[in-house]
C-alpha cells in the first residue's frame, strides 16, 4: 500500500479583496482614512508571508474603477497613502525579492504617483521570489472589453482570423497576461460577492470568505485559509476517480 502525501496543496497564486477598512475604522470612532492605514500595515504582513508559505503570486485589490464614487477626501487620501507606501516598502520589496506589477487603466491616475508606479516595476523586473500584482483603478469588466477592443482591431489588420479566435488569443490582451491564473480568491469583512475581480481569470478558482475585515487579517489567518484550501478538491469540471 502506497504511504499517503501529507504534503500541504499550496495554492500558487492567490488573489485579495481586501474590504473592511472603512468599517474597522468607524466601529473604533475613527475617520476611514485610518481604516486604510491599517490595512496598509497588513498589506506588508501578509507580502511577507507569501513566500513562507509557498505562494508564488500575490494580486491584490487596491481600488476598483467604482472607489472614484466615494468622498473626495477619502479618494485623496488613499492615493496620498498608496504614494507613501510605493515610497516607504520600495527597498524591501526589491531586496527581498518581489517582483511588482500594477494592473488597471493608469490614464486618471496621478502622473507623479505612475511615475512611482512605473519605476517600481522596472527596478523590481529581475526579482521572482514572489510576483506582487496590485490592481489599482482597476474593473474586470472595463479589463475584458478593452481585451475584446485590442482583438478586434488584431482582427482587422489581418493577424487573427475571425474564425480562428480562441481565449487564448483574448487572454494575450489581458492586463495579467503574463501571470498564471489565481488558484485561490479571498474576499475579508464577510461579504460574499466578487466586485467586478479578475471576472475571467477567476474562472475555476476556489473562494474563500471570511468575516475578518481587513486590518485585522493577520498571517496566521491567512495560514488558516490556505490549510483550508489544501483540504479541498479541484475537479476543473471533470469527474475524479
Amino acid at each position: 500500500m502506497a504511504a499517503k502525501d501529507n504534503r500541504q496543496v499550496v495554492p500558487e497564486h492567490v488573489a485579495i479583496i481586501m474590504d473592511g477598512n472603512g468599517r474597522w475604522a468607524t466601529r473604533r470612532g475613527l475617520a476611514r482614512l485610518r481604516g486604510h492605514q491599517a490595512g496598509a500595515t497588513r498589506v506588508r504582513e501578509i507580502v511577507r508571508a507569501c513566500p513562507d508559505q509557498g505562494v508564488r503570486y500575490l494580486t491584490l485589490f487596491a481600488f476598483s474603477t467604482e472607489n472614484w464614487r466615494r468622498a473626495r477626501s477619502e479618494v485623496a487620501g488613499l492615493m496620498a497613502l498608496l504614494r507613501r507606501y510605493l515610497k516607504s516598502e520600495a527597498a524591501e520589496l526589491i531586496t527581498s525579492g518581489v517582483r511588482v506589477r500594477f494592473i488597471g487603466d493608469r490614464r486618471p491616475l496621478n502622473p507623479g504617483l505612475v511615475r512611482l508606479m512605473t519605476d517600481l516595476e522596472s527596478r523590481t523586473t529581475q526579482n521572482d521570489r514572489l510576483h506582487l500584482t496590485v490592481a489599482l483603478n482597476y474593473g474586470a469588466r472595463d479589463e475584458i472589453t478593452q481585451a475584446a477592443v485590442a482583438l478586434a482591431e488584431a482582427i482587422r489588420r489581418g493577424e487573427i482570423a475571425p474564425d480562428a479566435v480562441t481565449a487564448t488569443d483574448l487572454e494575450g490582451f489581458l492586463y495579467t497576461r503574463a501571470i498564471p491564473d489565481p488558484d485561490l480568491v479571498i474576499r475579508t469583512s464577510g461579504e460574499k460577492r466578487v466586485s467586478n475581480f479578475l471576472l475571467w481569470q477567476s474562472a475555476y478558482s476556489e473562494y474563500e470568505f471570511t468575516k475578518v475585515l481587513w486590518p485585522d487579517f493577520s498571517a496566521n489567518h491567512f495560514a488558516d485559509i490556505l490549510l483550508n484550501y489544501g483540504a479541498r478538491e479541484r475537479r476543473f469540471g471533470a469527474v475524479l476517480p
